[in-house]
């Protein structure tokens, strides 16, 4: 459980009538698609789950390959095959998955990028594809993104992923702040840890800033689902800096009705 998340895409469509280059599909087209998507990272579920229903995709959930077997057989008994299967299973350059079975601790800051580029940048990627896009810098965007999203899910999870034995903190920096892995093994909170938070934060914030400086304003429309996320895990981030950062306690999250609020304002936004 909460292992690494990378995504295989498999569709069901159509070839297109002209011998055009191939282009991105629009929102429009997806519409009413029925997508499986499986993954045993609940974050992950939570945020490719809520970006393709905003797409109107009818989105099925399973959080294991034997339950999504299973249910792609009833959904084919039924004769409501799934048009998109979504899953975290190997895919040469996406294998954050094999990472996470054979690494559970990263030496610097560039090993942890190496890492959140196969389980959260090739995912930030593929959505913006799929969303649409006139500029190809919508796509370094979308990396940013993708990136700034997995380092919120490891700010977030740092207590929960310590008692799976994991420390996604990059060693060099503990050693900086003279935090040590003991302590967040042993969810002993501190000033020290306070600072070494503050400071993965901030990164945090400079690449959703990055990534929003980045995307073309001509794209904006096309990726509201993805600045929709966007809205949400950066309030998430001022709320885990709002209650000092003890997150090797609990786990901080937003209410529902307040997700809702952010969605609505971030899709209403010029």
């Amino acid at each position: 459980p909460g292992r690494g998340s990378t995504f295989h895409f498999t569709a069901q469509f159509g070839l297109q009538a002209t011998g055009n280059t191939p282009r991105a599909l629009l929102a429009t087209e997806l519409r009413d698609k029925r997508v499986l998507l499986v993954d045993d990272n609940p974050a992950a579920r939570e945020v490719l789950g809520e970006m393709a229903r905003r797409l109107g995709l009818q989105v099925d959930v399973a959080s294991s390959g034997e339950q999504a077997l299973a249910m792609m057989e009833q959904a084919y008994r039924m004769q409501q095959a799934h048009h998109i299967l979504l899953t975290d299973w190997k895919m040469p350059g996406m294998d954050g998955m094999a990472m996470d079975l054979t690494q559970t601790r990263y030496l610097d800051y560039p090993a942890l990028q190496r890492y959140c580029w196969h389980v959260a940048s090739v995912v930030g990627i593929m959505s913006a594809s799929i969303f649409g896009y006139s500029d190809e810098r919508t796509l370094s965007y979308a990396e940013k993104l993708g990136l700034a999203f997995q380092l919120t899910n490891i700010i977030r999870d740092v207590g929960e992923d310590a008692r799976r034995g994991r420390i996604y903190l990059p060693i060099s920096e503990l050693q900086e702040y003279q935090v040590t892995a003991a302590e967040i093994l042993q969810a002993k909170h501190s000033e020290r840890f306070e600072a070494l938070m503050q400071f993965q934060t901030q990164r945090a914030q400079s690449l959703y800033d990055d990534a929003f400086a980045t995307l073309p304003t001509a794209d904006r429309r096309a990726q509201r689902p993805g600045l929709i996320m966007a809205a949400i895990y950066r309030t998430l981030l001022d709320e885990i800096q709002r209650d000092g950062f003890h997150v090797l306690q609990h786990k901080v999250s937003l209410t529902p009705l307040r997700k809702l609020w952010l969605a609505w304002k971030t899709w209403v936004r010029p």
